[in-house]
């Protein structure tokens, strides 16, 4: 099994920044492919915000692009998210997650003041 543990995330008024955390423990050796950031505001559907493949391959979500940036580091087994210029409409439940959503985390909440 993985475990998948987000942090860093906080209340932060509009055009601040934030850098959410997730940490990988236990079989990582089975995180062989995409591993993504999502996230789900009150009262929405889940979305999908970034993903990075093995390959350091990224894509963004139309609405955070320019914004936000997806890393990882695979020596820490880390996968971070930079955002930046952040806007009230990104107050969400941020998750992370690995192998195309086999693996998620429990969520860390950022909120956006205006």
């Amino acid at each position: 099994q993985v475990q998948l543990v987000e942090s860093g995330g906080g209340l932060v008024q509009a055009g601040g920044s934030l850098r959410l955390a997730c940490a990988a423990s236990g079989r990582t050796a089975s995180i062989n492919n995409v591993m993504a950031w999502s996230r789900q505001a009150p009262g929405k559907q889940r979305e999908f915000v970034a993903g990075i493949s093995r390959g350091d391959n990224t894509n963004y979500a139309d609405s955070v692009k320019g914004r936000f940036t997806i890393s990882r580091d695979a020596a820490k087994n880390t996968l971070y998210l930079q955002m930046t210029s952040l806007k009230p409409e990104d107050t969400a439940v941020y998750y992370c997650s690995a192998n195309y959503g086999m693996y998620w985390g429990q969520g860390t909440q950022v909120t956006v003041s205006a």
